[in-house]
């Protein structure tokens, strides 16, 4: 175990997976099964492995809530806002990946739930998720 005089941050990933249908982006969403925010919907992701770099982290979140693999992500940036985590500082690295269509996906470890929403039709968001993914599709 680590000890450390000074407090850290935690180090989480989550994962912007989209597909266009009629020019219109559809995004990958889970409902969360736990605290905080839960029953809400937020993107894939979780905390990081000793072992794993940011990518294979975000890959295999996304593989454990949704059970959807993938071979790659981009990174797109960083979340750091102090509080953006209830529980402690936690900073986010989102990665992305555009889908030529839509896949099966079904909620498992601590989603309830795996579903696409149009861009458009987003259900409440947990966490700042909403902020990353306005900030996702006014970047493309």
């Amino acid at each position: 175990m680590y000890t450390y005089k000074y407090p850290r941050a935690a180090l989480t990933v989550d994962a912007i997976v989209y597909y266009y249908s009629e020019k219109s982006p559809h995004v990958l969403l889970i409902e969360r099964g736990g605290e905080p925010f839960k029953n809400m919907w937020a993107l894939p992701g979780g905390f990081i492995e000793m072992d794993e770099t940011l990518e294979h982290a975000c890959i295999r979140e996304l593989e454990e809530e949704t059970g959807l693999k993938v071979d790659g992500m981009q990174q797109f940036r960083a979340y750091d806002a102090p509080k953006r985590d209830p529980r402690h500082r936690t900073i986010s690295v989102i990665h992305s990946v555009e889908l030529p269509h839509e896949e099966q996906v079904t909620g498992s470890d601590d989603a309830s739930n795996a579903a696409w929403f149009p861009i458009d039709k987003l259900p409440e968001l947990g966490f700042d998720h909403a902020q990353i993914l306005d900030d996702f599709f006014n970047a493309k």
